[in-house]
């Protein structure tokens, strides 16, 4: 029965000790968090704007004014960034936004798969990992995993360039991206978005299209030229900064629920330590009992 008791005790000792990592690791998310979505909920309504507004003009272009980022072309090389964390802990955060790229690639790019022509880009690590866990046949490319630890906009800015300029060299034929959006701490959805070439502004059925009333000044061409790419860095790397915000309420979420699942445990452990000690003691007083009436006996 004294093993018993030492080996709950023990128990007992490692669940507070892990109680009081989660509760620690709450406390960082929680202000990450804060930081993170002040940055989203600045960057996000301006980066939706511009984007409405950049699909509505290249949906209604004049003359010869035209961009290479909003043509459709044949899609026979195709790109994929998974934006994920670079640490766990944090739920089924990280595994949503992997199987929301998977399903991704198997319905939209099925074909261009079969021709070994999807390349999947990553940033952050546990994308990466688990992608490599489970894919043989695609083509993945880690070289941006460390962009996700520095989300200046100088550096995802640079990341988004260079895959524009991929973009319009041919190099793909077309340009998703999948993260994470963020809602609040409790609420994320894993979102696919087609970041290149830009998607035309949808009109709803049975209504009619308006054209895009804008003045440009100096002139189209070069103000599309200048736009064009500023807003798609713009969106870029709002999907970056709504990952790192979701990614932070996600693991804020889940050490909270560690941590009242650790106190449920202690609950359980304290109760069944004190059954066995109070056990222990009776067996003691019995046998004192007995040891005694023998010895009168």
């Amino acid at each position: 029965m004294a093993g018993g008791l030492k080996e709950v005790r023990e128990r007992i000792k490692s669940v507070i000790n892990t109680q009081q990592i989660t509760k620690a690791m709450k406390m960082v998310s929680a202000a990450k968090l804060r930081k993170a979505q002040n940055a989203i909920v600045q960057v996000r309504p301006y980066a939706d704007r511009l984007n409405r507004m950049l699909s509505n003009i290249l949906s209604n272009l004049d003359g010869d004014a035209s961009t290479s980022f909003g043509k459709a072309r044949e899609v026979k090389n195709t790109l994929v960034v998974v934006m994920t964390s670079n640490r766990g802990l944090c739920g089924a955060f990280n595994t949503n936004i992997c199987k929301e790229a998977s399903a991704l690639i198997s319905e939209k790019y099925g074909r261009q798969r079969r021709d070994g022509n999807v390349t999947v880009l990553f940033i952050g690590k546990k994308g990466y990992d688990w992608f490599r866990r489970r894919y043989r046949d695609l083509n993945l490319v880690a070289d941006y995993i460390p962009v996700y630890d520095n989300p200046a906009y100088e550096n995802v800015s640079a990341v988004a360039r260079k895959l524009m300029d991929a973009f319009s060299s041919g190099k793909y034929d077309a340009v998703d991206v999948v993260y994470g959006r963020f809602k609040n701490a409790a609420t994320t959805f894993p979102t696919a978005e087609q970041w290149l070439p830009v998607p035309k502004m949808e009109v709803p059925t049975g209504v009619k299209q308006k054209k895009a009333d804008y003045i440009f000044e100096p002139d189209q061409q070069s103000l599309l030229e200048t736009l064009v790419p500023s807003i798609l860095q713009l969106t870029f790397h709002k999907c970056l900064l709504d990952t790192q915000a979701s990614e932070h309420g996600s693991r804020m979420t889940a050490m909270d629920k560690a941590t009242d699942n650790a106190e449920e445990l202690l609950k359980t452990l304290r109760i069944n330590y004190n059954k066995a000690r109070q056990e222990a003691i009776t067996t003691e007083l019995g046998e004192i009992v007995g040891g005694a009436a023998a010895l009168e006996g």
